[in-house]
């Protein structure tokens, strides 16, 4: 996205997806229209937990554990990838592989007199610049 003349983003990282989706929803009552939600991956895919939980006749070996087959990502390497790492045997450390404990990132993008508003928002719902 290619900021307009006046307009400036903000990047927050929040550490679960529900106080990332609280300052989200606060964000657009308040006005602020470009508003994204991402979840921050060290194996740079979006993972889809609705198309392989177990419960869904997962289509993966590592779906059920990772959840990562998802919206057109095909490559066994990913697969493979995911499914070696540690934190799928279950002996990985709380939070392994989560960036910073803070897996969740928030994207607003506003006009310049706006940001202050909107940074304020993001704080109040525990979200880190």
């Amino acid at each position: 996205m290619k900021l307009s003349p006046g307009e400036r983003s903000v990047l927050a990282s929040f550490p679960s997806s529900n106080a990332g989706q609280k300052a989200e929803e606060e964000l657009k009552k308040s006005g602020f229209d470009h508003v994204q939600l991402d979840r921050i991956s060290r194996y740079g895919v979006t993972t889809n937990e609705s198309y392989n939980n177990p419960i869904n006749r997962a289509r993966t070996v590592t779906g059920p554990t990772l959840y990562s087959n998802s919206q057109g990502v095909t490559s066994q390497d990913i697969r493979i990838l995911m499914g070696a790492d540690p934190s799928a045997s279950g002996y990985g450390d709380t939070n392994y592989g989560i960036a910073g404990g803070r897996a969740f990132l928030l994207t607003v993008v506003a006009a310049e007199d706006k940001i202050k508003k909107a940074e304020e928002i993001i704080k109040k719902h525990g979200g880190s610049f």
